[in-house]
């Protein structure tokens, strides 16, 4: 039970993943949800996401944002991140995960097949799920900070249980 909402890899932060090291795997897109995988809930940009984005650029990864948030939102977020002399990252708002439509029209956006892109979300209801519907390879991230919406306050408790099998079944000793 609950296998669909597994992710393939789980890490303390988004921060904390080897980028480096997907790329070598042969995936050339990350697929990202904003609030609390990036930045708290609402927040923009930061010094980290903005050095990450760039970082990417580097490795030569090609970025897209999937959020359910509205448009405005996710705009002004990706205006933030915007580098001198690269085109602004992709990004489709209102995507309506769990549904794998986001997450694939994101996956065409950057010309790209499933299998070379990898999804990065703090949610297993959403974001992972999702993802898993689309059949694209996902990293659940720890969430930047704690919730303060109470929809997501409830995700969080109907989450535990899953995670809780997750980590036994994968010999994770802790939550990090």
């Amino acid at each position: 039970m609950g296998h669909f909402l597994y992710p393939n890899e789980y890490y303390c932060s988004t921060y904390a993943i080897d980028f480096e090291r997907l790329y070598g795997m042969g995936y050339r897109g990350v697929l990202f949800d904003i609030d609390n995988t990036l930045v708290p809930h609402d927040a923009m940009t930061d010094e980290r996401s903005r050095e990450l984005l760039k970082k990417l650029r580097e490795i030569g990864f090609s970025v897209c944002f999937v959020s359910n948030n509205r448009e405005p939102r996710v705009a002004d977020f990706v205006k933030e991140l915007h580098v001198d002399g690269l085109p602004d990252p992709k990004y489709i708002f209102k995507a309506a995960k769990p549904k794998p439509t986001g997450y694939l029209e994101a996956v065409r956006s950057m010309g790209l097949r499933r299998g070379q892109v990898v999804f990065v979300g703090d949610q297993l209801l959403t974001d992972i799920w999702g993802a898993n519907n689309a059949r694209i390879s996902s990293i659940l991230v720890k969430p930047v900070a704690r919730e303060t919406k109470l929809q997501i306050k409830l995700k969080r408790i109907l989450e535990k249980p899953v995670l809780w099998r997750y980590r036994k079944k994968h010999k994770i000793k802790s939550d990090f």
